[in-house]
């Protein structure tokens, strides 16, 4: 894998070499320019309106296979809806091909035969492309785009991944992005297995529905595929891949640009069954009795700042917290849909760990409770810059209810992350220190060293759940060893000596003259 350099807008993620072979970073970063003269100048805009066409002409690429696969198949772009296939676009010019490309995003979503996540992301779909000559050179830029397989590795994924790195690279939308090494740690100490239910209830683009997808098919790909770069789940049996492509994702998010950025990235990664949804879980429910639906994995970096209104809040998720706060309502929503056994990574801001409100320390006794608190690693405050410097922290843990042993010996495991291969000002170039490795080195045994410790459960019960990093860090003092006085005293006394016999033969040289 390469990682890619500072002066590129996609420094935090990860991408193939074979994606920068291909040539489509260089088609990426042309499509934005062009548009950009073009008068679309917000980048969240750029993108969506990329997704709307590449989706447009990836349907109907497939449309086109499965017809000449099967004589039977009943082709998406037929009839009255033909003239909405990709094809139709290409030779069109100025007026005719605006009103033909504008016609076609805004009715996509009545498409017969649209999964239901490709109709969500045409839903209010419009086209912002006003600039003819512009609109022309985009549609034949992602028309010569070659999309095609390389080395049999897919690299549609991997160039959207690179086109969202452009939003973070924006400014104020990159708030929406958490560093993807981030979330690949997370992902990778959750350990989300094939058959499991995944959720993300505040998704953004679906980088960790994403990410726990790769870490399944790569925990299932041979060896020897493993070292030639090529992840390709091909140890998943038939049921289990069809689990994943078709019930295993979940994710919401209560911003339209999010959700069909979300649904086109699923798309490209193999994941167009995934169930994405334009919904506040904090104030929105299933449609049944609470909690409704639950998961077997929660993976988030939900909102920290900001109050929801109190009439809002789904009256099940406050019951005895009575609290606004999105990051306390969040943390009890996870807590609150996660199966017996179910597992969660994530992300909280510090004050999480220690605030002194009813709601905050009734939050932590259920999470040393009602779950079992496996760890927590406290990130360095750099870690989201340029757009944001607050100190946050990975919770990991695990829904155990009334499951509790009879000797319970439980701890939580510490660890203090103050390098992440990256500078923490807001360049975050690429730097030699990295605790991320031995993080993951540790995790297995919860061992103890320089920069993590266990602290039994019984400890913090007594701090009344407190879980403040300094209340239990460990103090070692550490023995300086001194020379003895007689040494000391001869070294002052030599330099003494040398301080004379130099101050002497300076006046020496200063009287010849």
């Amino acid at each position: 894998m390469k990682r890619m350099s500072a002066s590129n807008p996609g420094k935090d993620i990860q991408i193939g070499s074979n994606f920068f072979s291909s040539g489509l970073r260089q088609n990426v970063d042309q499509l934005m320019n062009i548009l950009f003269a073009g008068g679309v100048n917000n980048p969240m805009d750029s993108i969506e309106q990329i997704s709307y066409l590449v989706f447009l002409r990836l349907l109907t690429e497939k449309d086109e296979t499965l017809a000449s696969l099967d004589k039977r198949y009943k082709r998406i772009f037929s009839g009255t809806w033909s003239k909405f296939a990709w094809g139709n676009f290409v030779t069109l010019t100025g007026d005719g091909l605006f009103n033909a490309v504008r016609d076609a995003i805004e009715k996509l979503h009545e498409l017969p035969g649209l999964t239901e996540t490709g109709k969500l992301l045409f839903s209010r779909a419009t086209l912002k492309i006003y600039d003819r000559p512009t609109l022309r050179a985009i549609v034949q830029g992602i028309h010569d785009m070659d999309l095609a397989a390389h080395d049999g590795q897919d690299l549609k994924g991997d160039m959207y991944e690179y086109l969202l790195s452009r939003l973070s690279a924006s400014g104020p939308n990159g708030q929406f992005r958490t560093p993807r090494h981030i979330i690949d740690l997370i992902t990778a100490l959750v350990n989300p297995q094939p058959g499991q239910r995944i959720c993300d209830p505040a998704c953004g683009t679906a980088g960790f529905l994403i990410s726990a997808f790769t870490h399944i098919r790569r925990q299932h790909t041979k060896s020897a595929d493993l070292r030639r770069g090529h992840i390709d789940g091909a140890q998943l049996k038939p049921a289990q891949w069809k689990f994943l492509e078709e019930q295993a994702f979940t994710g919401y998010d209560n911003d339209a640009n999010m959700v069909k950025i979300a649904i086109l990235n699923l798309y490209l990664h193999q994941l167009e069954k995934a169930k994405i949804g334009h919904f506040n879980p904090l104030t929105t429910g299933f449609g049944s009795d609470y909690p409704g639906q639950m998961f077997d994995c929660i993976l988030a970096n939900p909102p920290f700042a900001g109050k929801v209104q109190e009439e809002s809040i789904l009256a099940d998720l406050n019951y005895k917290l009575n609290t606004r706060a999105t990051e306390l309502l969040f943390l009890k929503w996870f807590i609150d849909h996660l199966t017996l056994g179910g597992r969660a990574g994530v992300i909280v801001p510090n004050g999480v760990l220690f605030a002194g409100t009813n709601a905050s320390k009734k939050l932590r006794e259920l999470l040393l409770t009602e779950c079992d608190l496996q760890a927590i690693i406290s990130l360095p405050s750099g870690v989201f810059k340029p757009y944001a410097g607050v100190a946050t922290a990975i919770f990991i843990f695990e829904k155990v209810g009334n499951r509790k042993p009879a000797t319970d010996n439980r701890f939580v495991w510490f660890y203090d992350l103050t390098a992440d291969g990256f500078s923490l000002d807001d360049k975050r170039t690429p730097v030699v220190a990295n605790d991320i490795p031995d993080v993951l080195l540790k995790w297995e045994k919860r061992e103890e060293g320089e920069n993590s410790y266990r602290v039994p459960l019984e400890k913090i019960k007594e701090n009344d759940w407190s879980l403040e990093v300094g209340r239990y860090k460990p103090f070692t003092a550490k023995a300086v060893i001194h020379d003895s006085p007689r040494k000391i005293l001869r070294e002052i006394m030599k330099l003494e000596n040398e301080i004379v016999t130099r101050g002497n033969s300076l006046i020496a040289k200063l009287g010849e003259k």
